[in-house]
């Protein structure tokens, strides 16, 4: 029988760690392990976690500082990579969601032959209070995503809700800091090496207060955006060979990188309008026509001239 491994990162999770914790307790389909790896926590959530390795198979690794999110699901995910086979199933936890009682149950009767298969969850705030009942609508997730969109940083596959194939780990692993976010990378490995299945089944309560690592992070300044895209967009041309990326998707992550390198320097680019307009589809979330118009606008807008007449920073 197939193995399910859980990664599971913490950081001064203290608050809502134990209903975490709870919530795998409660699983119909237990994992077989649960690989938590604590950042560098200063509260008592290395202490929670180790009163409840009695309830649960877990290992707990803890790092000497807080090296970030990605790190922490990286370290993770190379434990993992030591202990599974190709046929075994992993799973990514956060510290302050709450899993329902089937959700991995369900994601492992779904998978099917897909690579990785993910579900939808309801929102709560910082009280447990349901905010929206789909994350999908709420974040305005098309079910039907690309490379391409993928590329241009639109994921459509949110890691807790999701359950991947072990198999995926040699390809994904090691996932570098240029690297935007450690589900997208996985979800572009899982595109190109068995496909993405999205079903409708509500799988988690997916909980936003603010302190998110994700979720509830303060916006970055535009400055910060272009840069985080630059690196992003090199990383993938880096690996185009093991993303397995058409020519065309190369050549669209190449054309991306210009634009992103000019708008860092010059403060209007006309060049990159007709481009932004014919790939609207893949750069931008759907929208209305005028939205999506001032999108495409805003792509020929560089930082300088962004500066001086929106005040962007």
């Amino acid at each position: 029988m197939a193995k399910i491994c859980i990664v599971l990162a913490t950081y001064n999770g203290e608050k809502y760690l134990p209903e975490m914790l709870d919530s795998l307790v409660a699983q119909t389909r237990p994992a077989d392990m649960i690989i938590a790896i604590d950042d560098g926590s200063s509260d008592s959530t290395a202490k929670i976690l180790e009163m409840n390795r009695t309830r649960l198979p877990m290992q707990i690794l803890r790092s000497p500082k807080n090296q970030g999110h990605r790190a922490a699901f990286a370290k993770g995910l190379e434990e993992a990579r030591l202990q599974l086979g190709n046929d075994d199933f992993v799973a990514l936890a956060d510290q302050d969601d709450i899993w329902l009682a089937d959700k991995l149950e369900t994601l492992e009767n779904e998978i099917g032959d897909a690579a990785l298969v993910y579900g939808d969850a309801e929102v709560i705030d910082g009280k447990g209070q349901r905010t929206a009942p789909s994350w999908r609508e709420f974040s305005n997730i098309d079910t039907h995503n690309s490379m391409r969109r993928q590329i241009a940083g639109i994921n459509n596959v949110t890691g807790c809700l999701s359950l991947f194939r072990a198999s995926l780990l040699p390809v994904i692993l090691p996932i570098s800091e240029n690297v935007t976010v450690h589900d997208r990378w996985v979800a572009m490995h899982a595109l190109k090496n068995g496909g993405i299945k999205p079903i409708p089944q509500t799988v988690v309560k997916y909980r936003i207060h603010g302190n998110n690592a994700v979720g509830g992070a303060r916006q970055p300044s535009m400055s910060e955006t272009l840069a985080t895209q630059q690196k992003w967009i090199e990383e993938i041309l880096c690996h185009r060979h093991e993303l397995k990326l058409s020519n065309g998707e190369t050549r669209f992550a190449e054309k991306l990188l210009e634009i992103s390198l000019l708008r860092q320097q010059s403060a209007f680019s006309l060049s990159a309008i007709p481009w932004a307009f014919a790939n609207r589809h893949d750069l931008f979330l759907q929208a209305g026509t005028i939205k999506t118009l001032q999108r495409v606008f805003f792509m020929a807008v560089g930082l300088p001239l962004a500066k001086k007449i929106f005040g962007k920073n």
